[in-house]
C-alpha cells in the first residue's frame, strides 16, 4: 500500500495542455501582487549606500507617498511580457527533468540540473524585458539613477507608459545598438542559473524532511506551501551578491563584473552584497507560496483523467 507521507511528483506525460492556459493566469495574479516589491529591490541594490532610502518599508512608503500606486508599478507593462519566458521556463524545467529520468531517479539530480537548464533557456528571453523595465523602474520626477532618462521626467512633465517605453528604448538602440539588450547577461546567468539550480533541490529537500516529521493525514499541498518559502529564502540568501552586481550592470551601464564587484566592495564593504535582500525575500515569500500551491495545484488540475484517482494529496 502507498505510503502517504511520500509526496508524489507529478511528471509531465502525466499532464495535458489546460497546463499552459492555468499557467498563464497564475503567473500573472503572481506578478501583480510581488512587483512593487520587485521595483523595491532594484532602486535598493542601484543606489549609492542609502542616498534614497533607508530600507523596504522606508522605500514602499516614500514612494507610495511621492508617486502613488502607480509609482509602485514603474515599467510593469513591459515586464509583462516575461510571461512568455515563464512558459518556456515550465516547460524546459519538466521535459529536462523527464530527460534526466532516464539517468538518475534521483529529485535532487533531477532538480539541479532542470532548474539550471530551465534559467539558462527563459534568460536568453528575459534579459532584454528586464534591461527594458529596469530603467523604467527608476523613472522618478526629480532622480537621475541610470544610464538612460525618459526626457519628459527630466523636465518635469508626465509621460505616459508607452511613451517611456519607446523613449528608453530608442536611447538604448542609439548608445549599444541591439548590444545594449544583453547588457548583464552573463551576469543574469551567473545569478539565475545557481538560483534555480539551487531553489529546486531545497525544495525537494525541505518538503521531504518536512513530511517526515507531520502525521501522516498532513495535506501535503500544505508542507510544500513551507517548503517553498524556506527554499526561496535559502536561494536569495546564496544569490543575492550577485543580483546586486547584475542590477548594477545593467542600469548603470557597467562593462565588467569584475570590476563592479571591487567599486561595490570599495564603496559599501561586504554588506553592499547584501542590498535588497530583505525585499527579495518579501517578494519571493508570498509569490513562492502562490507558486507553490498554485504549481502544484495547476499539475494537478491538468492530470489526465485517467491518472486523478491514482494520487493522494
Amino acid at each position: 500500500m502507498e505510503d502517504k507521507r511520500n509526496i508524489q511528483i507529478i511528471e509531465w506525460e502525466h499532464l495535458d495542455k489546460k497546463f499552459y492556459v492555468f499557467g498563464v493566469a497564475m503567473t500573472m495574479m503572481i506578478r501583480v501582487s510581488v512587483y512593487p516589491f520587485t521595483l523595491i529591490r532594484t532602486w535598493l541594490q542601484v543606489q549609492k549606500g542609502k542616498s534614497l532610502y533607508h530600507g523596504t518599508f522606508d522605500a514602499f512608503i516614500k514612494i507610495l507617498r511621492a508617486d502613488g500606486v502607480t509609482g509602485l508599478y514603474q515599467g510593469f507593462l513591459v515586464n509583462t511580457f516575461t510571461l512568455i519566458s515563464g512558459q518556456c521556463y515550465v516547460t524546459t524545467y519538466e521535459l529536462t527533468q523527464k530527460f534526466v529520468a532516464d539517468y538518475s531517479q534521483s529529485n535532487t539530480v533531477k532538480s539541479l540540473v532542470a532548474g539550471g537548464s530551465a534559467s539558462l533557456v527563459t534568460q536568453s528571453i528575459t534579459v532584454p524585458i528586464d534591461v527594458v523595465s529596469q530603467h523604467l523602474m527608476m523613472q522618478r520626477k526629480g532622480e537621475k539613477v541610470g544610464r538612460f532618462q525618459v526626457r519628459g521626467n527630466l523636465e518635469g512633465h508626465r509621460v505616459v507608459a508607452f511613451g517611456q517605453t519607446k523613449d528608453i528604448i530608442r536611447q538604448i538602440l542609439r548608445a549599444e545598438w541591439l548590444r545594449g539588450f544583453y547588457r548583464g547577461y552573463v551576469a543574469s546567468l551567473l545569478t539565475y542559473i545557481p538560483n534555480s539550480a539551487v531553489w529546486w533541490p531545497f525544495y525537494h529537500f525541505y518538503a521531504e524532511q518536512l513530511s517526515h516529521l507531520c502525521p501522516k493525514e498532513c495535506p501535503h499541498i500544505i508542507l510544500q506551501a513551507i517548503s517553498g518559502p524556506l527554499a526561496a529564502a535559502t536561494a536569495s540568501i546564496l544569490t543575492n551578491p550577485m543580483d546586486v552586481i547584475r542590477t548594477r550592470v545593467q542600469v548603470e551601464g557597467k562593462s565588467s563584473i569584475i570590476l563592479t564587484f571591487r567599486q561595490l566592495m570599495a564603496e559599501e564593504g561586504p554588506w553592499g552584497l547584501m542590498k535588497g535582500l530583505s525585499a527579495r525575500i518579501i517578494s519571493a515569500t508570498p509569490s513562492t507560496i502562490v507558486i507553490v500551491v498554485g504549481y502544484e495545484s495547476l499539475k494537478k488540475l491538468s492530470l489526465r483523467p485517467e491518472l486523478v484517482d491514482s494520487r493522494h494529496w
